[in-house]
């Protein structure tokens, strides 16, 4: 299982909210619980950011794929994070 790689700003309404879906999620769904998720604040890791190939945030890669960017749904939420695991 590859970890996911979230890329948010602590300021982005839509972080937040995809946020709470992933727990939202987590907690309706044990096997959900299992992703493994790295989240990473552009403006704190640039470093990192600058990396992958996005422009809007939140931003989600499974290794170097992204699998979504932009406003989040909780449906891309629980397929981001069902790709995470392989379901």
């Amino acid at each position: 299982m590859k970890p996911l790689t979230m890329f948010i700003l602590k300021d982005c309404p839509y972080c937040r909210q995809a946020l709470l879906w992933m727990q939202e999620l987590r907690q309706e769904d044990a096997r959900l619980a299992e992703a493994e998720v790295q989240i990473v604040d552009e403006a704190a890791q640039p470093e990192i950011a600058d990396a992958y190939a996005y422009y809007y945030v939140p931003s989600f890669f499974l290794g170097r794929e992204k699998l979504f960017e932009g406003v989040p749904t909780k449906d891309a939420v629980r397929a981001v994070l069902e790709a995470a695991i392989g379901a």
